[in-house]
């Protein structure tokens, strides 16, 4: 599993599942394993929370996750104060685009034909094609895909296997407590042309990096993640993500570039779209993926490049 690939929100997630139908979704092809990550928790997680100031200007961002447990909530105080105190309010996406992202997802990732097992090199279809062998109806779904989406129905399906839902996903949880306008820190277009935009070769690598492992494997890491989401610390996260994706690499040169498109590119596009929504003493209540909050080129790093003082809350 390319861990990067969590980065992109619940929305893709969802728009995969409506895609697909029913029995291919309720049969996906091995069985569940039981995960040895901790079952109970207590509620109200301390999720990635930090506030950024520099002079009058103040911008609040919470590491999102796209799954989740009802235990994960409710939000600590600090973050709902935040959340009801902003003037603005922006996710990655805006709620109007989420509306239209099962038809972007149709337009830019599926082909009218079974185009996949063309696409993609002998070895790597024939390996979808043992992972799905109990599930043909998956398995005639993704052969309509293109590769790039491919690779994200592959890394969806451990989702589903994980007892993690998109009900509890951070966003659709703030929805729940925030009546107002929520704007996108991007577009649909945008979002959709870190993918498109994605060489066939880059393509066949987060396929062949979403085969590398087992799916028991690949739930494990959910598990995992889910844990240090919970745990609050992003730094951490990048740590342990930077770690993961050694480990189902292909091609080195070729991983840096799909990081650089589809979480390096989109973290510079964040905080270039966060100044420009930033006022004066009208906080900014910023929600994005976990994975793009950490690290050298992370959005807390770049924001602390433009002289913004960050402190986790």
């Amino acid at each position: 599993m390319r861990v990067g690939q969590r980065c992109v929100g619940g929305w893709l997630l969802c728009c995969l599942l409506v895609l697909c139908s029913a029995p291919a979704v309720a049969n996906q092809g091995w069985p569940r394993p039981v995960s040895t990550a901790p079952q109970a928790a207590p509620p109200g997680a301390n999720l990635p929370f930090y506030e950024a100031r520099k002079g009058a200007l103040t911008i609040f961002l919470l590491g999102t996750l796209h799954v989740g447990k009802p235990t994960d909530y409710p939000f600590r105080p600090v973050v709902v104060d935040a959340l009801r105190g902003a003037s603005k309010v922006a996710f990655e996406l805006s709620p109007d685009d989420v509306v239209m992202s099962q038809d972007a997802v149709q337009r830019y990732g599926m082909c009218s034909h079974a185009c996949l097992p063309h696409l993609l090199p002998a070895p790597l279809w024939r390996k979808i094609v043992r992972r799905l062998h109990g599930n043909p109806a998956m398995l005639r779904e993704i052969e309509h895909m293109r590769p790039w989406l491919a690779a994200l129905l592959l890394d969806t399906l451990n989702s589903m296997s994980a007892d993690l839902q998109t009900e509890y996903g951070t966003e659709n949880q703030l929805e729940n407590l925030y009546p107002g306008r929520i704007l996108g820190l991007e577009t649909i277009d945008e979002q959709m042309s870190a993918f498109t935009g994605l060489s066939r070769a880059e393509q066949d690598e987060m396929v062949a990096e979403e085969l590398a492992l087992p799916p028991s494997a690949g739930i494990e890491q959910l598990h995992e993640l889910h844990r240090l989401w919970r745990a609050g610390d992003a730094e951490m996260i990048y740590d342990w993500s930077q770690s993961e994706a050694r480990q189902v690499r292909q091609s080195p040169r070729l991983a840096r570039e799909i990081d650089e498109r589809i979480l390096y590119a989109r973290n510079r596009r964040f905080v270039t779209r966060l100044l420009f929504i930033a006022d004066p003493n009208k906080p900014v209540f910023v929600a994005i993926g976990a994975l793009h909050l950490g690290g050298p080129r992370g959005v807390l790093s770049l924001l602390r490049g433009q002289g913004f003082i960050v402190s986790q809350r």
